[in-house]
């Protein structure tokens, strides 16, 4: 029947343990450094800009943190470290043509794949959503795959 005291509670369930630490879900974390500005948390937009430690900036958020030097403005951690315009390098990117996220209307319900890329590999055809290792030439700013700049053995830009 219950509550008639002939149940007696253990030790675990009156003392409660040290909370578990949150762990950060990888994918949301992937999905926001490829998709969103790491400066201004918007959403990535032409001319994209990326500074020597790989994280991706919009080029108008890198251009409105240098230029506001206001001291009540504390400078963000992201990008302590660009000091000039000449730190971040102009990304030349590959449209991936199976992505439409801004062509579709928005009106009522959408599913937004975030495992699909806005932009690709231009050799390989690997798409840019965190999954796959990226690098940029800082000399022309060309985006390859790591898996294709391994297959070329070059240095030099393929275009």
């Amino acid at each position: 029947m219950g509550c008639d005291g002939g149940t007696i509670p253990k030790r675990h369930e009156l003392v409660k343990g040290p909370r578990k630490a949150e762990k950060v879900d990888k994918v949301a974390e992937l999905v926001a450094r490829w998709f969103y500005c790491a400066l201004s948390q918007e959403k990535l937009r032409r001319p994209i800009v990326a500074c020597e430690l790989g994280r991706l900036y919009n080029k108008d958020a890198v251009i409105e943190f240098l230029l506001d030097k206001s001291p009540d403005k504390a400078p963000m951690e992201s990008a302590s470290h660009i000091k000039s315009i000449k730190n971040v390098t102009e990304l030349s990117l590959a449209d991936n043509p199976a992505w439409s996220g801004d062509k579709e209307s928005i009106k009522g319900d959408k599913y937004d794949d975030l495992q699909s890329a806005r932009f690709i590999c231009p050799v390989v055809g690997l798409e840019m959503n965190g999954r796959h290792r990226f690098c940029f030439l800082r000399n022309c700013g060309c985006v390859f795959s790591e898996r294709a700049l391994k297959e070329i053995k070059s240095e030099v830009c393929h275009k």
